[in-house]
């Protein structure tokens, strides 16, 4: 079942790059008491993922922000060295978006956004989709209709919902 408006975030531990290296934190932790906006994408360093969908958060970060969003999270299934990687390449910490990996699609699985394309070898990924939630509870979502489409779910287009 693919997670809804009005739904509470299933708790997960999802992966970053500490200062003393992989670190797991729990989901619910980043969300209690919170206004956050969660997008998912397929992967790292992918074409589409690095070229626009990231992209466009750090672009309109300050927008979420000044809407009183106080954290924004970008999710891939990717350990926490890739994810650390993909920040240093691109900077996303300092434009004000926190990278974190989903390493077991745990968390992507359980809000039913999963998918695999063993054609380009991507299994268990997360489609692309971002949410507004509050304390733990989804606000709003929006989900693209095919892994390859990014329009719906660019941040200028998410702010612009919220």
């Amino acid at each position: 079942m693919t997670i809804s408006v009005g739904d509470t975030l299933p708790d997960a531990q999802l992966s970053r790059f500490g200062g003393d290296g992989p670190e797991q934190l729990a989901l619910s932790s980043l969300t209690k008491g919170r206004k956050v906006v969660i997008f998912g994408l397929p992967g790292a360093f992918s074409r589409t993922c690095s070229a626009t969908h990231l992209p466009s958060f750090m672009r309109s970060a300050q927008g979420f922000f000044d809407k009183g969003v106080e954290e924004i999270i970008c999710l891939s299934v990717n350990d926490p060295f890739v994810m650390q990687a993909w920040d240093e390449a691109n900077g996303a910490k300092e434009a004000g978006v926190t990278l974190l990996g989903d390493s077991a699609c745990e968390f992507t699985k359980a809000i039913g956004m999963e998918f695999s394309a063993p054609v380009v070898g991507l299994f268990d990924r997360s489609q692309r989709y971002a949410m507004l939630v509050e304390d733990g509870v989804v606000k709003v979502l929006s989900a693209e209709d095919s892994p390859g489409a990014c329009e719906t779910t660019v941040g200028e287009t998410f702010l612009a919902e919220i």
